[in-house]
């Protein structure tokens, strides 16, 4: 017993010890406090599990392992500069050679839930990495969550097992998770078949743990610096260019036969302009996202006239809340854009908003041209399209960081009928302001 006392004194020296290696690395590479708290309560939880508390990995029970334990704190800080990146083939392949050099296997792989990301050392030609997962062992652990330990060639499960002579006979399957969610898997193989050794169990474990939250803190970074990003295109790129340049044409003519209409053009275009450099942080009223649109909208209804029929359907109650900064205009500008600017005739832009399940339910409706199927899958993809606005896939990304996955935009379309894009946002209260339904977007000449 004393025996055993000194053994997890020791190892909670060298945890302790390792955690301030860490720490000095974080600061080397961040100085996002919120990043390495959950880096450094991630570690500990991981030793709590996987080192001091009692644990059976299906059936086997894992012993405290004082030598196993380093080398996975090891593994976790030499690869936590190339997983910050993400998981990727070249990463993983990184990340690979770190884990092979350290725990001294046979083979080591990783992979997504798809593909072979990572192979080194003892196999066949029939896994490069880049390849799609084949072994139905593995394919278990991606659909369980469940570690796996394979003691004979046969329980790899391979089609391929008949026709090629494979050195490697057993192994462990760990999945690597990032938010509860199974992301891939770590794989550490042996050429001898029989028995797993329980440290080599409980070090597939704590790497797959430990590089699980990398992982996830490498999302967080993602999200970080898209947010950021989001707000920069707020604040200074977000005039589409091309919308500046046929507002100016626009104005330019009304210079020459109508001067009191351009005069109105430029004190729409100044604000806004004006509308576009106060805003800060990431949310606004509805009430002022409207503004800010309707300021957008009398300006290209000076270039359409006819063309352009905009109707807004508003529940007054609404306008109080706050949704995400350059959450409208973006998806009106698709509308005219893609939907009515290709159309023969006039066409019409609805935009409603309604509570509905404590929740703001926000639709973009044109009667354009539509998109078509095989467009379809790709038009939320970052880069997509032309122009240099705020496009859909930066809304649909805030969207998700913001409020969760579930909140994203939702497109329907039928080719020469038109488009509804689909916004949800929770209720977050801001200060009253009186508001209203308006039918119809007035034109410029009005006021």
């Amino acid at each position: 017993m004393k025996q055993k006392r000194k053994l997890q004194t020791s190892i909670i020296t060298r945890f302790v010890l390792l955690q301030f290696l860490v720490l000095a690395v974080l600061l080397l590479f961040t100085s996002n406090w919120q990043v390495i708290l959950i880096l450094m309560l991630g570690n500990c939880v991981t030793f709590y599990l996987v080192v001091l508390s009692p644990s059976l990995h299906r059936g086997i029970a894992v012993k405290v392992d004082a030598k196993s334990f380093d080398r996975s704190l090891q593994i976790a800080n030499e690869t936590l500069p190339f997983l910050r990146r993400g998981l990727n083939s070249e990463t993983a392949q990184q990340t690979a050679e770190i884990i092979q050099k350290i725990s001294d296997v046979p083979a080591v792989a990783l992979t997504d839930r798809h593909y072979v990301l990572a192979f080194l050392g003892a196999g066949c030609e029939r896994h490069p990495p880049g390849g799609s997962i084949i072994t139905n062992a593995t394919k278990e652990v991606i659909a369980t969550g469940q570690l796996k330990i394979i003691e004979k060639k046969e329980d790899f499960n391979c089609p391929y097992q008949q026709e090629c002579d494979c050195p490697l006979e057993s192994a462990v399957i760990a999945p690597l998770k990032c938010k509860g969610e199974v992301v891939g898997t770590v794989k550490l193989y042996q050429t001898k078949e029989g028995e797993i050794p329980s440290n080599l169990v409980k070090l597939a474990v704590g790497i797959a743990q430990l590089l699980g939250v990398q992982v996830e803190l490498a999302e967080l970074d993602r999200q970080a610096q898209l947010v950021t990003k989001a707000e920069l295109d707020a604040l200074q790129a977000q005039i589409n260019p091309h919308f500046l340049f046929n507002t100016l044409n626009t104005i330019s003519m009304f210079i020459r036969t109508n001067p009191e209409t351009a005069r109105r053009l430029l004190k729409r275009l100044a604000a806004f302009f004006r509308h576009s450099l106060k805003r800060r942080g990431h949310l606004v009223t509805l009430a002022e996202e409207l503004e800010y649109l309707h300021n957008y909208l009398v300006l290209e209804k000076a270039r359409f006239r006819e063309k352009l029929r905009v109707k807004r359907d508003i529940d007054h109650q609404l306008l109080k809340y706050k949704i995400p900064v350059l959450t409208l205009q973006p998806l009106v500008e698709n509308s005219i854009r893609h939907g009515i600017t290709p159309k023969v005739g006039p066409g019409t832009v609805k935009i409603s908003a309604r509570l509905n399940g404590g929740q703001i339910h926000i639709e973009v409706h044109d009667d354009g041209v539509g998109i078509e199927p095989e467009t379809m899958p790709k038009v939320l993809k970052p880069g997509f399209g032309s122009g240099s606005g705020v496009g859909l896939s930066n809304v649909h990304e805030r969207l998700k960081i913001l409020f969760g996955e579930e909140y994203g935009l939702k497109i329907t379309s039928t080719p020469g009928q038109g488009t509804s894009v689909f916004v949800r946002v929770p209720l977050i209260e801001e200060t009253s302001e009186e508001g209203g339904k308006v039918d119809e977007v007035k034109s410029v000449d009005s006021g």
